[in-house]
Formats: C-alpha cells, sequence, structure tokens
C-alpha cells in the first residue's frame, strides 16, 4: 500500500488582541477547505492559533490570563473546525492554549484524524522566556509564567497510515526533542510557532532567524530520517514582528516547500512515508550505529 499523500501548511497572519475565536477558525476553515481542493489529507495550523501570543504581555489578574485558554476541546468556537475537518475528510493540527479541570495551564497542541477524532495530544516541554516582568524588553516573553511544562512526554501515534510526533515552536530547536520522537519511531512531525525576529537577549541573532528556523528542522529531519510541516503564525502582531518562514521537509533535510508571506498563506507538498526508510535503514540506522552508552551526559540532571 502505498503511504504517499499531500500535507498542507496552514500558516497564519497576525491575530489581534481583540479578534474573536470565531474569526480565527473562520480563518483556518477557509485554509482547511483550501487544501481539501488541493488534495491534503492533513493540515498543518500554528502554535496558540486561537489568539494572539498573550505571553508577550505581563499579567497578574487570573480570569485575564485564563481567558486566552480553552476549558474544552472542541468548544463552541472550535466545533465549526472539527465539523468541516469531518464533512471534507481532512485531518489536522491545531495548537492552543490548554487549562485543565485541574487548574493547570499548558501550552498544548492535538492531532485530528479525517473523522474530526482526536488521536494525539502533546504539550510543549521546552518553554522559552521568563517568568517575571523585566522592564529593559521591548515585549515580554513570558511563557515560563503563565505555562507549565508538558507532561505527556515525546509520544508518536498511529495516524494517516504512519507514525506522526508533535512539538512546539521552542521544541523544534532542540536535537532531544527529535531524537526521542525518532526513537519513538516518527515518521511525520507536525507543529507550529510564533517566532518573534526581534530576540532581545541577543539582537545580534536577528538577521539569523529565518536561517536558525530552517536549520533546526532540516538537520533534525536528516538525523532522524523524517518528514516535517513546520508551521507559523507570522507577521506584525500587536507591535511584534513575527517571523514566516513555514516549511515542509523531507527525511534528506531538504525544504521541499516554504512559505513567501507573513500572512495567511497555504503550502502543500506530496510525501512519502516510505522515504524515511532511507535514512533510517542506512546513515542513521539506530540500531546499528547509535551508541547510547556514551551519551550519558545529554540526561545528567542540570546544574
Amino acid at each position: 500500500m502505498s503511504r504517499k499523500f499531500i500535507v498542507a501548511g496552514a500558516q497564519l497572519g497576525p491575530i489581534a488582541r481583540d479578534e474573536s475565536r470565531v474569526s480565527a477558525v473562520a480563518r483556518m476553515i477557509d485554509l482547511m477547505t483550501l487544501a481539501h481542493a488541493r488534495g491534503a489529507r492533513l493540515v498543518v495550523f500554528p502554535e496558540l492559533a486561537l489568539t494572539t501570543f498573550f505571553p508577550r504581555w505581563f499579567m497578574e489578574d487570573s480570569a485575564e490570563i485564563n481567558a486566552y485558554f480553552e476549558t474544552e476541546m472542541p468548544s463552541a468556537e472550535t466545533l465549526p473546525l472539527f465539523e468541516k475537518a469531518a464533512e471534507l475528510g481532512i485531518g489536522f493540527h491545531l495548537g492552543y492554549a490548554e487549562l485543565t479541570a485541574e487548574g493547570r495551564h499548558f501550552n498544548t497542541a492535538i492531532l485530528v484524524d479525517q473523522t474530526g477524532k482526536i488521536v494525539g495530544k502533546y504539550r510543549k516541554i521546552h518553554l522559552p522566556g521568563h517568568r517575571e516582568h523585566e522592564d529593559w524588553r521591548p515585549f515580554q516573553h513570558l511563557e515560563k509564567r503563565y505555562f507549565e511544562k508538558g507532561d505527556t512526554g515525546f509520544r508518536v501515534f498511529d495516524a494517516f497510515d504512519g507514525k506522526v510526533g508533535m512539538c512546539i515552536c521552542n521544541d523544534r530547536r532542540w536535537p532531544e526533542t527529535w531524537r526521542v520522537l525518532g526513537l519513538n519511531g516518527a515518521e511525520l512531525v507536525v507543529l507550529g510557532y510564533n517566532t518573534p525576529f526581534h530576540y532581545p537577549p541577543a539582537p545580534s541573532h536577528d538577521h539569523l532567524q529565518y536561517f536558525h528556523n530552517e536549520l533546526s528542522v532540516q538537520a533534525s529531519c536528516y538525523q532522524n530520517g523524517m518528514w516535517a510541516v513546520s508551521v507559523a503564525k507570522a507577521g506584525r502582531e500587536e507591535g511584534c514582528d513575527l517571523i514566516g518562514g513555514s516549511v515542509i521537509v523531507s527525511p534528506l533535510g531538504e525544504v521541499v516547500t516554504r512559505a513567501t508571506t507573513v500572512g495567511d498563506e497555504l503550502i502543500t507538498a506530496t510525501i512519502d512515508l516510505d522515504r524515511c526508510a532511507e535514512i533510517k535503514e542506512n546513515i542513521f540506522a539506530f540500531a546499528k550505529h547509535r551508541e547510547p552508552e556514551e551519551y550519558a551526559a545529554i540526561t545528567a540532571p542540570k546544574t
């Protein structure tokens, strides 16, 4: 049986602070409909796709903070996206802020199959930024304040005739993310990000933001023999410039296609999960060539 199919990356432009979830979902439905028209079986939406990137602001009022979080999925506002997916027979990946019944806060992503059923969930592990207000920054990056470290681990799910893993934004920069997904058999990784163009702690890196974005995904796909669909929320959002650069990358590390704008844009490519074997059975055949007894420093406690 062929495991070749079309995937889509649905980049979103800015979402204003006062833009409703209904509006964001309507934009995603438009992109999903276009993805279906292009023959896609799976469409990938970005991190925190339902709201503006709220960690850029320091907030202390719990009601104000919780207003950015979802307490159920699907909710009344997001149900139309699930219904459209089932109607079209297309799966999707969605990132959002999750507030659990126990009052825990996570940066979360879900994988939904072609029937509109949630078949996978991941909670972001590598949280960047800081916890307290830092006056010197032109904007804040308070993910460590608003989210707990994810508790799902790097799981892989049986979906779309293959093994699908997820990660979120900063996770993509860490080789350990991809290696654990690879060790768990991932053939396709789907992820979203909200990445500012300006990096206040090291502004001399700003001109490398697009390069580092692609470098992380390309190297990781090659070193683990997997496809990736990496999708941005992009553009000038509430005075903060977010990079675009959404890409689909092959197991050989090649960028198959990339976004060219910083607005709502759909990219598509035909992927073949069987091509993962070219890497997994040769250059990076884990069982043959890994030497894990030499890697203890990787998992040593933080100092």
